[in-house]
């Protein structure tokens, strides 16, 4: 059993996984409808914003080291509430549904 700061690392990091999902598919809604609003534009901002800070610390999630510090061993922050098949693959599969939907995105927008 992993100890309270630990699950609450991941409970955050889960939180924050599950907002950027929520984002990407409101990316994924906006190209296929045609939408293009503010929500657009604060998901968009969300994911590019998550890009940024895993750039600057090397493609690596900054909760990482904190779980770490406080005693996960692995710093694996995705094993208690993501399922194990999805965990090693997410940048894999989001990365090619955001491709999808920027360029749908921009087709729509400057192919009117």
């Amino acid at each position: 059993m992993v100890n309270k700061q630990v699950f609450f690392i991941k409970l955050i990091h889960s939180i924050i996984f599950f907002i950027m999902v929520i984002c990407l598919f409101y990316v994924l809604y906006g190209a296929f409808t045609r939408t293009y609003n503010v929500i657009l534009l604060i998901a968009l901002a969300a994911i590019f914003l998550e890009g940024l800070v895993l750039l600057l610390n090397r493609w690596q999630c900054p909760l990482t080291n904190l779980a770490k510090r406080y005693g996960d061993k692995t710093g694996t922050i995705t094993d208690i509430f993501l399922p194990a098949w999805l965990a090693p693959h997410t940048f894999k599969i989001f990365g090619v549904l955001l491709a999808i939907g920027l360029v749908m995105l921009g087709f729509g927008y400057f192919m009117k």
